[in-house]
């Protein structure tokens, strides 16, 4: 596997403050809000040019809660890197015994895997279709 790109930050956001932080993004960064694929959360992706680099997630999904506080991940629940060779990865996951969860988004062209680092902050791994 090799990551070719830093993709994006994931927050944990209180679904009555998801609306005030898009807009704080927006109007003071200059992101803009764009599409994001189906969800069964709340959300917004808010884009740097063509790229969606900042996910709002309502925090209801995973409570903000003292265990997920005390594994060090607080607001931010993941960071995600663009990778390529997934067939390698896999490969690569298994020598080394690292467990992971797989989503394949077949509407979006792409699959993803997830891994956590060794304080508890997910990191997915995203690999486009015909990304190699």
């Amino acid at each position: 596997m090799t990551a070719t790109a830093f993709d994006h930050v994931n927050l944990r956001i209180p679904r009555e403050r998801l609306a005030a932080v898009r807009d704080f993004y927006v109007q003071v960064v200059g992101l803009r809000e764009g599409e994001r694929p189906p969800s069964p959360t709340a959300g917004h992706w808010l884009y740097l040019g063509d790229h969606p680099v900042l996910h709002l997630m309502d925090a209801s999904f995973r409570q903000l809660d003292a265990a997920v506080l005390a594994g060090g991940r607080g607001p931010v629940d993941h960071l995600a890197f663009a990778c390529r060779d997934l067939e390698g990865t896999l490969a690569r996951l298994a020598r080394l015994g690292v467990p992971y969860r797989r989503r394949d988004v077949p509407e979006a062209g792409f699959t993803q895997l997830f891994v956590e680092d060794p304080q508890g902050l997910s990191v997915e791994l995203n690999f486009r279709a015909g990304g190699g």
